[in-house]
């Protein structure tokens, strides 16, 4: 779409009619990740500015969806995927497998281009940090958060997160 190509624009900017124009001209992919892990990660590139997880985590129920913060909003307040018909989703874990598939279809040489590491790695390495990270959680934070990404883990189909525990 051409008034794309100018700079990073949020679609909120266009009126509807553009943005059904451009919606309709791009290959829509949305990328998603279970909530724990995303907020592992934000916790553990420091983002939050809290000592322990457990501390972070109340950060985040506190400031819920009043923050400025994108790293640990709900996905599908973030990509409206009720509204928007994506193309392709792509699961964190399943990456390497997935991005395979989606760069043949766009004629691209899949190899060269995926990460080294194996999804069965990631798979591992987060099951063992979602076990010790939940671990120093409350019984009532394990609810709140529950509740918080109640929607993503409607959405989307995080088998195994312990969040849908």
């Amino acid at each position: 779409y051409r008034r794309l190509h100018t700079r990073e624009t949020r679609l909120s900017k266009f009126n509807q009619t553009e943005i059904k124009a451009m919606l309709g001209s791009y290959t829509k992919v949305l990328f998603v990740r279970d909530p724990f892990h995303r907020l592992i990660a934000t916790f553990l590139q420091g983002m939050g500015i809290s000592p322990s997880f457990s501390s972070f985590v109340q950060e985040v129920l506190d400031s819920g969806m009043h923050s400025d913060s994108m790293a640990w909003k709900p996905l599908v307040s973030l990509c409206q995927p009720c509204l928007i018909q994506y193309d392709y989703v792509v699961m964190f874990g399943f990456l390497r497998q997935e991005l395979g598939h989606l760069l043949r279809r766009a004629g691209l040489p899949a190899g060269s281009l995926l990460p080294e590491l194996t999804d069965s790695q990631v798979q591992w390495t987060y099951r063992w940090l979602s076990e010790q990270m939940f671990s120093e959680l409350s019984a009532q934070q394990k609810k709140q958060l529950s509740h918080f990404y109640h929607w993503d883990l409607a959405a989307f189909p995080f088998s195994g997160s312990f969040l849908s525990e």
